[in-house]
């Protein structure tokens, strides 16, 4: 079993900052990788990046692409997702996710995620 937990969120004008950080704790997988995903009110859950369990290849959304940043300091013990230039449209629930399967071209897609936070909320006011 993978606790996930997430943290950071809160309110901020456009144009911020804000940094995400999830704590896994729980059972080690060979080949994990990490995820963040986000819900804005009203719409589906989106992919937002990933991470592979060294750290070595990310992926991200091309919404995203160029303004997040997402890392790892403990391969896969602590994930963060560092955030600049948010715009309103990033408000959603942000939620960390752990796959067990390993690196893969669908590693965006929801459904090879086993394991997910409770989530946090950001808001970005304009």
């Amino acid at each position: 079993q993978v606790q996930l937990v997430e943290s950071g969120g809160g309110l901020v004008q456009a144009g911020g900052s804000l940094r995400l950080s999830c704590a896994r704790s729980g059972r080690t997988f060979g080949g994990l990788a990490m995820g963040w995903f986000r819900q804005a009110p009203g719409k589906e859950r989106e992919f937002v990046a990933a991470i592979n369990w060294s750290g070595g290849i990310t992926y991200y959304a091309d919404s995203v692409k160029d303004r997040f940043t997402i890392s790892t300091n403990n391969p896969l013990r602590m994930v963060y997702l560092q955030m600049n230039s948010l715009k309103p449209e990033d408000t959603a629930v942000y939620y960390c996710a752990a796959e067990r399967s390993g690196w893969s071209r669908f590693i965006h897609l929801q459904s090879r995620y086993d394991d997910w936070g409770q989530g946090t909320q950001v808001t970005v006011s304009s």
